[in-house]
């Protein structure tokens, strides 16, 4: 089977099933982004570095929500509260064990990994909005919890951790290698049985049951490899913010998340990341915006609502205009760069 793109390259060998750069125009392009991406903080810093560290951030916990559901199929709305249990499990162990960070991070996916299990269980049975309600449960479960332990041990302002280290370059490398990561598992994951098995589950479980498939094995294993990365994430959060409270883990997040699988392209890996970099960036975009066209100073009071208002229009406009979200427009961008100038417009 070729790729999906219409540059006329076929695979010859089962091998290259197994490549993730068939081409030498891909290992050209990957090589030239990842020296952008090494040489980045000698480039910028300050608030610029800041974005970077955050866009690379979200890329991990949009790439565990895209597992979950733009592979699996599997709606949920409990992802905000994944990562509050994540950077809680990290500022508990810090605050009362004293953990170092090499201890807390895994401890942080193995909860992850457990709530997973636990908030798993229900998709056996449930489907669509009645699994996304119950997913939602986990939110305000984790988020009262956490809550709570703020309060019994007075913690007003939330739980403050010590960093590993607090220079915004060594954050850069370290949350770039985390992204890395959590891309080439998911990559490998996908084209493994297990990835296999999500995507027939989300074509149609009896279709998939009949094929041989456990469907609920493979249903445990999303939310459980989600739920573990999104964690993950939680903890890097966590330390990289210096600090943790149930304030920063509101239901808002989670719509964001959804928003990034949304706008950058239901089932794509590449789309989880463009739109975890649209939606970082848009809220700041739309504040340039307001201040270069003077209308900060009126609306200096409603720029949050701006944002609201504006973050909703544009995922409305994709929902409409544009359902492949951005990885939709790059693969017509990169077909039609790969077809000039002996593509035709289709007969009316």
């Amino acid at each position: 089977m070729s790729p999906p793109r219409s540059s006329g390259y076929f695979r010859t060998r089962h091998t290259q099933d197994f490549m993730l750069l068939e081409t030498r125009t891909q290992r050209i392009s990957f090589a030239l982004f990842a020296l952008c991406a090494l040489a980045l903080p000698f480039m910028v810093r300050g608030f610029a570095l800041d974005l970077a560290n955050q866009v690379l951030l979200a890329s991990i916990g949009a790439v565990a929500l895209m597992l979950l559901t733009g592979y699996a199929g599997l709606i949920s709305l409990g992802h905000a509260g994944l990562l509050a249990a994540g950077a809680f499990t990290a500022g508990i162990l810090f605050k009362e064990l004293n953990a170092p960070f090499w201890a807390t991070l895994p401890a942080s996916g193995a909860v992850g990994a457990l709530l997973g299990v636990i908030f798993g269980l229900p998709s056996l049975r449930l489907r669509g909005l009645y699994l996304a309600v119950s997913t939602l449960a986990l939110h305000f479960i984790v988020i009262y919890l956490g809550g709570e332990y703020e309060t019994k041990r007075g913690f007003s302002t939330g739980v403050v951790i010590d960093p590993p280290f607090s220079d915004a370059r060594a954050w850069y490398f370290t949350l770039l290698a985390a992204a890395a990561a959590t891309v080439l598992l998911s990559l490998n994951l996908l084209r493994s049985r297990t990835g296999r098995a999500w995507r027939a589950i989300h074509g149609r479980e009896a279709v998939a049951g009949a094929l041989g498939i456990s469907v609920h094995r493979a249903k445990l294993s999303a939310f459980v490899v989600s739920s573990t990365l999104t964690s993950v994430a939680g903890c890097l959060f966590a330390y990289y913010r210096g600090f943790v409270s149930a304030e920063a883990f509101s239901l808002f997040l989670t719509i964001q998340y959804v928003a990034m699988v949304i706008i950058g392209g239901i089932g794509s890996i590449l789309g989880a990341l463009l739109g975890a970099l649209f939606v970082v960036l848009f809220p700041y975009a739309i504040e340039a915006a307001m201040k270069a066209t003077a209308l900060a100073d009126r609306l200096s009071s409603l720029i949050f609502a701006v944002n609201y208002a504006a973050f909703g229009l544009v995922m409305i406009l994709f929902l409409v205009f544009e359902p492949q979200g951005l990885v939709g427009i790059w693969r017509r961008f990169q077909n039609w760069i790969l077809l000039w100038p002996f593509r035709q417009r289709p007969r009316a």
